[in-house]
This record gives C-alpha cells, sequence and structure tokens, in this order.
C-alpha cells in the first residue's frame, strides 16, 4: 500500500512539471553545495601542498647527496649528524626524518654493487651487500671499481586536513659520483 501511495506521488510530481519549476530558495542551494565546496577546497589544497612536499625533499636530498659528493676528507658522525639536521632545515620537517648515506662500488666481474660503507641517522638500518642486490636495478650502469654516493632520505609528512589523504612517508633515493676523489671516505678510509 505504503508503495503504491509513494508511485502514484511521484507520477502526480511529474505531470506537474516538477523538474521544470525554477521557483526555490537560493539559501537552501548554498547549505547543499557549501560543504562540497569547502571540502573540495580543502582537497586541492592538501593535494598540492602533498606535491609542494615532495619536491621540497627531493631539493633537498639532492642537496645532502652533492654536498658529500665534494667531500675530499672522511666524513664523521658529526658530519651525518650535521647533514640530517640541514636536510630536517631544508625539509621544513623537524624531528620526523631519517637519513642514510652509503658508499657503494659496482664490481664488473661479479656485475653487481659492494658496500663500501653505510651509515644512518634516525630510525633506518645500514645497508648491506645482500640489500645491494634488490637496489640494482634502480642504480645507474658503472665502470668496474667505479663508486657512487647513495643518500637515502624518509620524511613522515602529515596532510594540513583531513580529506582522505592519509598520513604519509617520504622517501628519495638520490646517487651521485664522487666529484673530486675515486670514492667519499668514512673515518677510517679503507678502499
Amino acid at each position: 500500500m505504503l508503495m503504491m501511495n509513494i508511485k502514484s506521488t511521484l507520477i502526480s510530481l511529474l505531470r506537474c512539471n516538477f523538474l521544470r519549476r525554477e521557483d526555490g530558495a537560493v539559501a537552501i542551494e548554498a547549505v547543499i553545495i557549501m560543504p562540497i565546496l569547502f571540502w573540495t577546497y580543502l582537497s586541492m589544497y592538501s593535494i598540492f601542498d602533498t606535491f609542494r612536499m615532495y619536491n621540497i625533499n627531493q631539493k633537498a636530498a639532492y642537496t645532502i647527496g652533492d654536498a658529500i659528493s665534494r667531500e675530499t676528507f672522511p666524513i664523521d658522525d658529526n658530519y651525518l649528524t650535521g647533514a640530517q639536521d640541514l636536510f630536517e632545515y631544508l625539509a621544513r620537517s623537524q624531528g620526523k626524518t631519517a637519513i642514510r648515506v652509503s658508499s657503494v662500488r659496482f664490481d664488473g666481474e661479479d656485475d653487481r654493487f659492494y658496500i663500501h660503507w653505510s651509515k644512518e641517522r634516525g630510525w633506518m638500518v645500514p645497508l648491506t651487500d645482500a640489500d645491494m642486490v634488490n637496489m640494482t636495478n634502480r642504480l645507474p650502469i658503472l665502470a668496474d671499481n667505479e663508486h657512487l654516493v647513495l643518500v637515502e632520505t624518509w620524511s613522515r609528512y602529515d596532510p594540513p586536513f583531513r580529506t582522505g589523504l592519509e598520513n604519509r612517508q617520504i622517501r628519495n633515493l638520490v646517487f651521485t659520483a664522487p666529484r673530486y676523489a675515486p670514492w667519499v671516505c668514512w673515518v677510517e678510509c679503507d678502499p
């Protein structure tokens, strides 16, 4: 019975040109549309801010990689702590970052990379030779016994508004050839 009443009401509304009527109140339309517009604006701002932070983090990682690749003297714990502090400053994410710097060597005979040394700051662990097997497809082809400086950075990112974007971790991998020396040394320089 109820279904019949609803059906007859809908048919009567359609007959009286309900869909073609233009009278109404703008306030009611605004109440319906404004939350959707507001959410859309906040979502666009959050998405733009996410891409901006990815870009800032990538530029900061390249800066750290370039600075380390220019070193001719061995670097130490203080240098690496300063590099992380610089990354946090450049990436604008105080206290929410990790950095791992590694010197790797390509062995042409084995056709694989080996770790010369690897050090970290933050929540990551140093790289091992076993880890390098999985990273080979992301590194360039090198000549035999050529070295690279790998700088990996992680930064936690929290979107400014809760519009559906979740908290995420921005990760960068930057590799740079040493500029002025055959390899970058850690405190104990052992080729």
